[in-house]
């Protein structure tokens, strides 16, 4: 299969790690040599619940006897989107009530940066360096990262940076600001958390002068910080919240929430200020309405953070420098990207999958599922530091 996967299939780098998938189950995916690999990546925090959740499934199939897609978004009413979203409305503050379903991540903050802009009619938007929020072209214009956007100018103008944790930049933020847009915890950048209220502080001065706060979720958020979205860690409201990745138990789907108030304005003035043709799929709104449920109904979230408590105690060795992040969104940090390559490309030929972070080379991403097992965690980490071993017993050779 390889060869027609190099041949055929658009690719995203020169070398693919190219496993030949067969099935995947819970938190092992399989090849097509019945070589089982434990997922500590979960298709990059995106499967929240695992490989072929019983509830997800089931609600996809039951969709699918139903109807599949009809009508683009928001002209019939579709049970699956309508309970998800009154749903979501319930779980949320008050003030975050209204919510627009998308395919993507990437498309959300695509949505959000035009409520912002419709909502304040201000232009300038500030984004954080090494924040990576998608890679279409107003995601991207948003990206803190020059050397994936330089090849793709001219995009959006007007798009300025601060350094996040550092307060003094929130001086940036000005009469002229439509928006800041932020990541609740930076995950490109390397699983980079809040230091001393710096998130509130955001929100102090977006107030001050009128600023909307959009908080990114794609990553953080379902429950993998021990909360179902980042934000309620830290005890602020923003303005817009932006959703993806594990929303869908594994499927394709994104999402804005709002006021009313505000995505109202996206009715009329234009009228289709923002449309899409298949966000909101009933197949995809089942498949999210069942992780939110899942996820609510059980004790999952507050698990993650014992979870954290048991990776941290385990993943200690010489080549560690240190862990960070939150719940199950974990990188460790190794002195070299070239020591990091080595540990996941050496895990991966024994049965165990990790991967990198976009902008931080040193970093071994962990985000597994949710419903990962403390036996799995601890055979996990075993690999890990037999790998480690290796590695170090080379160096002094």
């Amino acid at each position: 299969m390889n060869p027609d996967f190099i041949k055929y299939q658009a690719q995203t780098s020169p070398y693919p790690l190219g496993m030949e998938v067969s099935h995947a189950i819970g938190s092992y995916i399989y090849d097509t040599n019945n070589k089982k690999y434990l997922d500590f990546v979960a298709g990059v925090s995106a499967c929240t619940l695992g490989h072929q959740h019983p509830r997800v499934n089931q609600a996809i199939k039951d969709q699918l006897d139903k109807y599949s897609h009809v009508m683009v978004y928001g002209e019939y009413s579709q049970s699956p989107a309508v309970q998800y979203c009154k749903l979501m409305a319930s779980l949320l503050p008050e003030s975050l009530n209204k919510t627009y379903l998308v395919n993507s991540g990437t498309e959300a903050i695509e949505g959000a940066l035009k409520l912002a802009k419709r909502t304040t009619g201000r232009s300038q938007l500030i984004s954080c360096y090494n924040a990576y929020h998608g890679n279409t072209m107003g995601s991207m214009s948003v990206m803190g990262f020059e050397e994936r956007k330089q090849a793709f100018r001219p995009l959006l103008p007007d798009v300025d940076f601060i350094t996040f944790n550092n307060e003094a930049d929130l001086e940036k933020i000005t009469t002229r600001t439509a928006a800041i847009l932020l990541e609740t915890i930076q995950g490109g950048a390397g699983f980079i958390q809040p230091e001393n209220n710096f998130l509130e502080k955001v929100r102090k001065r977006c107030d001050e002068v009128g600023a909307l706060m959009i908080v990114d979720e794609i990553q953080p958020g379902f429950g993998r910080t021990g909360k179902l979205f980042g934000f309620q860690n830290y005890n602020v409201v923003p303005d817009i919240v932006v959703m993806g990745k594990g929303m869908g138990g594994g499927m394709p789907v994104g999402a804005f929430t709002a006021s009313a108030e505000k995505m109202d304005l996206l009715t009329e003035n234009p009228k289709l200020g923002h449309i899409t043709t298949f966000g909101g799929h009933p197949v995809i709104a089942s498949a999210c309405l069942a992780t939110l449920q899942e996820l609510t109904e059980t004790n999952l979230m507050e698990e993650t953070l014992e979870k954290e408590k048991l990776f941290r105690s385990l993943l200690v060795h010489p080549l560690i420098t240190e862990v960070r992040g939150k719940g199950l969104m974990l990188a460790a940090m190794t002195e070299t990207a070239d020591i990091t390559n080595q540990v996941i490309l050496n895990c991966q030929d024994k049965g165990l999958i990790l991967f990198w972070l976009l902008f931080e080379g040193c970093a071994i991403r962990i985000t597994p599922p949710l419903t990962i097992s403390e036996e799995e965690i601890k055979e996990g980490c075993a690999i890990i530091l037999s790998v480690m071993d290796d590695i170090l017993k080379n160096q002094q050779l």
